[in-house]
């Protein structure tokens, strides 16, 4: 089966009384692999929306996002402040399977006006905070002689330095694969400079990595530890 047909399939079986639904992800795109799962967002007048779940339908793994007209809203406003919305990119770039009263129509509408548009600016205290932990890593990194420490910081700080340098060019966010995405649309170059800055530090040498991320944090002001404050403990 399909992936189009399954998810289709999958919908009309757990909720035949949807809306509307997409179907998002790599599956849709060129970027799709063996193990792509069905990404489906399901648009209901109720309960039991809103919930997510993972399950197994025709061979596809599959997860469902579940949402009335209402939650979906509220879900994309409180992503589109993240600067991360996979829901909104679901419904932008996704295929609409079915739309039973206009509602999938005007959702991929409003998904692709607020996905083109781009993220709100990150706050300059959000900045600071992520320079304070690059900071910090840098330090544990050069002054770590543990391989297994040296690997962790240096994950850690390929990762940060990623959404730094996304959070700095007014770019979306993105976890795991979509981060890498992302840096390839909003900082061509970067993320091969990480990788072999990461497998540097795999071989013993810290130098390559920490130049890197020096120069993005030079972008936004360079390190920062005395003077940072935030109020709270954590």
């Amino acid at each position: 089966m399909d992936p189009i047909e399954a998810a289709r399939a999958v919908v009309d079986d757990q909720h035949p009384e949807a809306r509307a639904a997409f179907l998002g992800g790599s599956v849709v795109t060129g970027r799709r692999t063996a193990t792509s799962d069905l990404d489906v967002v399901v648009l209901l007048h109720g309960a039991p929306a809103p919930y997510r779940a993972s399950l197994r339908y025709a061979g596809w793994p599959v997860e469902m996002f579940v949402h009335t007209e209402a939650t979906w809203h509220a879900y994309a406003e409180r992503e589109l402040r993240q600067r991360r919305s996979p829901l909104l990119w679901m419904c932008a770039d996704g295929v609409l399977l079915f739309d039973t009263d206009g509602l999938g129509t005007r959702i991929a509408a409003q998904a692709r006006r607020l996905t083109a548009a781009g993220p709100p600016p990150a706050p300059a205290e959000e900045i600071d905070d992520r320079r304070y932990a690059l900071t910090d890593l840098l330090d544990d990194l050069a002054g770590s002689d543990d391989p297994g420490e040296r690997l962790c910081i240096a994950t850690e700080l390929v990762r940060r330095t990623g959404e730094l340098a996304l959070a700095l060019a007014g770019s979306w966010n993105g976890t795991g694969k979509w981060l890498a995405r992302c840096l390839e649309k909003a900082a061509p170059g970067l993320s091969t400079r990480l990788q072999h800055g990461l497998s540097e530090v795999l071989s013993g040498r810290v130098e390559p990595l920490m130049a890197v991320v020096e120069e993005v944090l030079g972008q936004a002001g360079g390190r920062l530890w005395v003077g940072y404050q935030r109020a709270g403990t954590d």
